[in-house]
């Protein structure tokens, strides 16, 4: 076994330029002093949470130094330094953060959307086209789940290798330079107990990709020491197996301490070589850190360190070491480094005033307007003591909040709404402004504003020659891909047994095999890591398929496509997006494991992405094509039970496009209106023709897609008709069925053209049992149906 490689003291101070070394003590000093003065205006109620990245400064100066145009980070909520030093944040948006404020100008990260430490860089014009990202350092947008920012860091990572093995990529010059682009990684060292890191461990070292992963290692998770959460204490010493050697691939793994500033600067360069130019992972275990803050404004740590602890901290602080280095250099003296000292204090404490008169001023003025309107409502109500009353409690607040000033309006509206004054209209006048500025800075963003989002794409009929040949439905889906793959060299495909294979279910057959295995490519078993090589290939630029073999495995991948993927384009109000296809298979099958259709669930979790229910291989080829011209993440759900049944060939197969959010009348009717999805469309037909025997003529609607869902309402125009309506799926009861009864009989105003009671026909709150019998009896069968609608109509 190889060795770990160790670093320390190897370079001279005097191979540092003088200028350098003090521009990087200037830069670790404000930096300490934002987390410093950042604590205190947590404790004065100026902001709500703070959490800081004191004792990391001089290893993320390093990593800075070492961070490139076109390279990419995906880290934590402890990395302010970095970014200070790549120029990619200010101190004053540092504040603009902790404060929350919502101008996107002054806080570009997050508009004000995160707490303080969550970074990110704007990789899309105002138009959501994309920057030039070769140009720029980039930052993907951190998430606070720990060890949740793996997963993307792999496909930021294999990104670069696509770019630079594959000759199609070459022309998109904007994207990358030759793969030459590291993803750079940050982590906690008590997070790398997590399962995401081992994953993207794993995977990485498989694929052999431009990967650069820094832990930094304090000895704790928040009060928890290392023995708890690692074997031996120590993530090199565990990771050992690893380590690439002369017969076998692997990481390189490096180990430096955190304070040790030539050691530092060496472990970057060698690891920022390496993966650069070689497209080998690198761990590197920077040991020795402190905290001298503690985790957040949430706890101190003096609870739980010992003073032994607490006093070696302060001896073996990062910046306390680097002015003793730089002392012993003799280049630089201490009067000079006083002087950076006071500068930075005053400098950090100026943007602090800054950002905080800024955020305050907003708030001030809409105080002063709304006080006024209040003041001249006073005068011409009956109610003025109590109007008076609210607003001289708006006006003595302590540092008050928008929500102050917009509760107070609404109370005061309250208590004048039976009054009809020009003095109220002016106030309600108001008051709907700031509802349009408050939704726009809260609110907006779910999912793309730009021209090619989703409802933006115009629909395409699918077209049929008279000869057209009836197929299975997974070779609509092959034909399909193969289309993609010719016409979109930025379109690739990859999970488990999609290449040499073609899936399990053969919609991808022969493809590897035209395209090569950059296009169409195989996995290990991993569905958290495949749905991060999705994310972050997409965050580049390309446009990635990741397929879940079978929907009950989505499981696995949940947290990444709900806290990273969904919310990407909210948390940085359109600064990034991700526009990946993930493509699964569900609902009907065998067994608790291969029959699952947790719909409910995934409406919940992944709002801002959009997810597809097609009854059938057409229309979910369909909806390929119209994603692939959209710039939104989907998720695909094909039916299981329909890869083998015939369908007609369509003509125009790359071509034709469904429209996302518009349901399908897919049988007319007069009596009673079912609505459903995917697989059950099948099955409310089929029981349709026993209903019509019956005398009862059902009007069927596939809603085809769940997100968005009926954007035009037409659901409501059959329940005018029949006056009745039933909503059926496979999930469990209260599940997809409550949330489409929700948007028909609330937000489409149904509920005043029902004759009876709407009803919800749904699986068993288990998971389907095994084997046919445990299908009929475990889902909604065609039986179900039958008499569900005949004792409605009966009603």
């Amino acid at each position: 076994m190889d060795e770990l490689v160790t670093y320390s003291k190897q370079k001279s101070a005097s191979v540092f330029e003088k200028e350098t070394l003090l521009n990087e003590y200037r830069i670790a000093q404000e930096s300490r002093q934002a987390s410093l003065m950042g604590r205190k205006e947590v404790f004065m109620g100026k902001a709500k949470f703070g959490i800081f990245g004191d004792g990391k400064e001089l290893a993320q100066i390093a990593m800075a130094r070492h961070f490139q145009n076109g390279d990419f980070r995906a880290g934590y909520y402890r990395d302010q330094t970095f970014m200070f030093a790549i120029g990619e944040s200010t101190i004053r948006e540092y504040f603009a953060q902790l404060y929350a404020h919502t101008d996107v100008n002054l806080e570009p990260a997050s508009a004000g959307r995160l707490m303080n430490g969550h970074f990110a860089t704007r990789s899309l014009n105002a138009d959501g086209s994309w920057k030039d990202l070769t140009s720029m350092k980039n930052s993907s947008a951190d998430i606070s789940p720990t060890a949740g920012q793996m997963p993307k860091l792999l496909g930021l990572a294999y990104a670069s290798k696509l770019f630079r093995e594959s000759a199609a990529l070459k022309e998109f010059n904007q994207l990358s330079k030759n793969g030459n682009e590291v993803a750079w990684g940050t982590i906690g060292n008590a997070s790398t107990s997590e399962g995401m890191f081992f994953e993207t461990i794993n995977a990485a070292g498989v694929l052999q990709v431009p990967m650069v992963i820094s832990v930094w290692d304090d000895e704790y998770g928040i009060s928890v020491p290392n023995e708890f959460h690692t074997t031996k204490g120590s993530i090199s010493e565990i990771l050992r197996g690893f380590q690439r050697n002369d017969d076998q691939n692997g990481f390189e793994i490096f180990v430096v301490k955190g304070w040790d500033y030539e050691a530092l600067d060496k472990a970057y360069e060698n690891a920022s070589r390496i993966a650069r130019e070689e497209h080998v992972p690198v761990l590197i275990h920077v040991k020795e850190l402190t905290q001298p803050q503690g985790h957040s404004t949430s706890g101190s740590h003096e609870r739980y360190k010992s003073k032994e602890r607490l006093t070696w901290e302060k001896e073996n602080d990062c910046i306390v070491k680097f002015r003793e280095y730089l002392l012993e250099s003799g280049k630089i003296t201490e009067e000079e480094l006083n002087e950076i000292d006071q500068e930075a204090k005053s400098f950090v404490k100026n943007q602090k005033e800054a950002a905080w008169k800024a955020f305050s001023g907003e708030i001030k003025s809409e105080l002063q307007e709304s006080s006024s309107l209040l003041l001249k409502l006073s005068k011409s109500s009956p109610q003025s003591v109590l109007i008076d009353q609210l607003n001289d409690e708006l006006i003595k607040a302590l540092n008050p909040i928008r929500k102050d000033v917009i509760s107070t309006v609404r109370r005061a509206l309250w208590i004048t709404k039976s009054e009809n004054s020009d003095e109220r209209a002016d106030l309600t006048a108001w008051y709907s402004l700031q509802q349009k500025l408050n939704e726009d800075r809260y609110n907006s963003y779910l999912y793309s504003h730009s021209s090619w989002r989703a409802e933006n794409i115009e629909e395409v009929p699918v077209e049929y020659a008279d000869d057209a040949l009836m197929v299975d439905g997974r070779e609509i889906l092959q034909a399909c891909f193969d289309h993609l793959l010719k016409n979109e060299p930025k379109f690739f495909a990859f999970g488990e047994d999609v290449g040499k294979i073609g899936d399990v279910n053969q919609a991808f057959a022969g493809l590897q095999s035209k395209y090569g295995e950059h296009r169409v490519t195989d996995t290990g078993i991993r569905e958290c890591t495949i749905i991060g090589q999705g994310i972050g290939t997409a965050l580049r630029g390309l446009r990635p398929m990741a397929e879940i073999q079978y929907l009950d495995y989505i499981y696995y991948a949940l947290m990444t496509l709900a806290d990273d993927l969904a919310c990407l384009q909210y948390r940085t109000k359109g600064g990034q997006k991700a526009p990946l296809i993930v493509r699964t298979r569900g609902h009907r099958l065998e067994g608790v494991w291969h029959a699952g259709s947790p719909i409910g669930m995934l409406l919940h979790s992944l709002r801002g992405m959009l997810i597809c229910v097609p009854r059938n291989m057409t229309q979910a080829a369909g909806m390929y094509n119209t994603l692939m011209a959209a710039d939104e993440p989907a998720l695909v759900i094909e039916c299981l039970n329909g890869y083998r049944l015939k369908e007609k060939m369509p003509s125009n197969i790359g071509e034709f496009k469904v429209s996302l959010g518009q349901p399908e009348v897919i049988k007319t009717g007069k009596d009673l209106t079912v609505v459903t999805y995917g697989s059950m469309c099948r099955i409310v037909l089929e029981a349709a023709e026993d209903l019509n025997q019956m005398g009862i003529d059902i009007e069927v609607i596939d809603v085809q897609t769940l997100l968005p869902f009926d954007v035009n309402h037409s659901i409501v125009e059959s329940l005018k008709k029949t006056n009745k309506i039933l909503f059926t799926d496979e999930d469990v009861p209260g599940g997809a069925t409550a949330y489409m009864m929700q948007q028909v009989i609330e937000e489409q105003k149904g509920y005043y053209h029902l004759d009876v009671e709407p009803a919800t026909l749904a699986g068993k709150a288990h998971r389907p049992a095994y084997s046919s019998d445990g299908d009929y009896f475990s889902k909604p069968s065609v039986d179900d149906v039958v008499e569900k609608v005949y004792a409605m109509m009966s009603d």
